[in-house]
C-alpha cells in the first residue's frame, strides 16, 4: 500500500482510537445499549403477555356436566361450583381482577347434546358461555385453556373422521417437515438484514461527517491538501481507515442484537440451534458486510465533502438514511426469500439486503453473493474516484 495511505490511515486511527470517549460512544455504547434496550424489552413483554407459572386460575363453573367434570379436573387451576352465585357479581369480580373466568352451561346440557342433530335446522345448538377479561394475562390464558379443552371435547362427541390422528403405526411421524433450522433463518432472514444496514450505515455516519466536514470546519484539511499527496490517495486513505472504524461500529451492534435476540422476542426461539450458519456462511456474511461498510461509507463523504460543517453533514445525509431503511425493510416482505435474477444484484445496497438474505435463509447464489461485493467494491471505487476530484476542487474544499 501507497505511504501515503498509510500516512493517512495512522492519522485517522490516532485521531479516532486517540479519544476514548469517541471510542466508546461509536464502538462500545452501541452495542451495549442495544443489548440492554433489547434484553429489557424482551423480558417486560415476557412479563406482560404471559402469566406466571406459578399461578393457579380462579375459574368459577356453573351447571357442570358430569361429561365435562374430568376436563376441568385435569387443569391446574382452582375450580369453583358457582351454582348458588350471581353470574352479575362473578362478572364484577373478573371486571376487577378478583378472578380469572366465569363458564356458565346451560341446564341439561349432557341431554342437550345427546338430542341435538347438526341436520336438523328447526334444533339450536347448546352454547357454552365464558367471561374473560382480556386485559387481565393470567384470565386471557385461562380462556385460551379451557376454550381449547372444550373444543377438543366437542370433537370427540361429534367426530367423523381425524386430521394427524394419533395411531400406533404413525405414532413417531413427523406431520411438520419443518426443521428448526429453517424456523430460525426464517426469523433472521426477515430481521438480520434490516438491522444489520441500520447498524452499519449508522456507524459510517457517525465517522464520516467528523472525519471530512469537520476538518473543512476546523480548517485542518486544507493542510493537508497543500501538502504534495495525491489526492487519489488521501480520499482512498480516509475512506479505508473510516470503512474500518464504521465496521467496528456495526460489529458492535451486530453482535448487541445477536445475543439480545432470544430475550427481544420472548424465548420464542428457545432450545433451536445457535450453529446452524457455517464458517463459510459468515466469511460470505463479511465480505459482504465489508463491501456494503465501503460503498456507504464512501458515498457518505461525498455528501460529506459537500458540506461546509458537520451540523450541515449531518442534515445532508438524512435523506440517505430514509434510503436505507426503505431498501431495509424489504428483507421483511417477499416471503424470507432473496431475489434469483441476477440483474437485482447490480444495485446497490438493495444487492446486500438480497445477498444476506440469502444467507440467512440458506437459499443464497454463490455468484450472486460474488456479484455483489464486487459490485459494491467498484461504486465505493467511484465514489473515491469522485471523492478524490472534489478534494481537486478548491471551490468546493475551501467554500465558506
Amino acid at each position: 500500500m501507497n505511504n501515503s495511505i498509510l500516512t493517512i490511515i495512522k492519522k485517522e486511527f490516532a485521531r479516532f482510537f486517540g479519544d476514548k470517549r469517541m471510542v466508546f460512544t461509536t464502538i462500545i455504547m452501541p452495542g451495549l445499549l442495544i443489548y440492554l434496550i433489547y434484553s429489557f424489552m424482551g423480558d417486560g413483554l415476557k412479563d406482560t403477555f404471559a402469566p406466571d407459572e406459578d399461578y393457579r386460575a380462579k375459574v368459577y363453573v356453573q351447571n357442570m356436566p358430569e361429561t365435562v367434570q374430568p376436563i376441568f379436573d385435569s387443569l391446574d387451576m382452582d375450580i369453583t361450583n358457582a351454582d348458588d352465585m350471581n353470574v352479575d357479581s362473578l362478572k364484577t369480580l373478573i371486571e376487577t381482577k378478583k378472578i380469572e373466568l366465569l363458564v356458565v352451561f346451560p341446564q341439561q346440557f349432557d341431554s342437550s347434546i345427546s338430542s341435538y342433530n347438526v341436520l336438523d335446522t328447526t334444533q339450536v345448538a347448546p352454547n357454552v358461555l365464558m367471561y374473560s377479561n382480556f386485559t387481565n394475562v393470567e384470565s386471557e390464558n385461562a380462556e385460551s385453556k379451557v376454550r381449547y379443552m372444550l373444543e377438543e371435547y366437542e370433537k370427540s362427541i361429534s367426530n367423523k373422521f381425524d386430521i394427524n390422528g394419533y395411531r400406533e403405526e404413525n405414532a413417531n411421524e413427523t406431520f411438520d417437515l419443518a426443521t428448526d433450522e429453517d424456523a430460525m433463518g426464517e426469523i433472521f432472514s426477515m430481521m438480520m438484514p434490516f438491522l444489520l444496514l441500520i447498524f452499519l450505515y449508522s456507524g459510517c455516519v457517525a465517522v464520516a461527517p467528523e472525519s471530512i466536514a469537520g476538518e473543512k470546519e476546523r480548517g485542518t484539511i486544507a493542510t493537508l491538501l497543500v501538502t504534495p499527496m495525491n489526492r487519489n490517495h488521501l480520499a482512498f486513505g480516509k475512506i479505508i481507515s473510516l470503512s474500518v472504524i464504521a465496521l467496528l461500529s456495526g460489529l458492535s451492534s451486530f453482535l448487541g442484537t445477536m445475543l439480545s435476540l432470544p430475550k427481544l422476542m420472548g424465548g420464542a426461539i428457545d432450545g433451536l440451534p445457535t450453529n446452524i450458519y457455517t464458517t463459510s456462511d459468515y466469511a460470505l456474511l463479511l465480505g459482504i458486510i465489508l463491501s456494503t461498510v465501503l460503498i456507504m461509507i464512501s458515498l457518505i463523504s461525498v455528501i460529506s465533502a459537500y458540506a461546509k460543517t458537520v451540523k450541515e453533514a449531518a442534515t445532508m445525509v438524512l435523506p440517505l438514511m430514509i434510503v436505507i431503511m426503505v431498501v431495509g425493510v424489504t428483507s421483511m416482505v417477499g416471503g424470507n426469500e432473496a431475489q434469483t435474477a441476477m440483474s437485482w444484484y447490480l444495485i446497490p445496497i438493495y444487492n446486500s439486503v438480497q445477498a444476506m438474505v440469502g444467507i440467512f435463509s440458506f437459499g443464497y447464489s454463490i455468484t450472486n453473493v460474488a456479484i455483489t461485493i464486487v459490485v459494491n467494491i467498484i461504486y465505493a471505487g467511484i465514489f473515491s474516484f469522485v471523492l478524490a476530484k472534489m478534494f481537486n476542487s478548491e471551490k468546493i474544499m475551501f467554500s465558506k
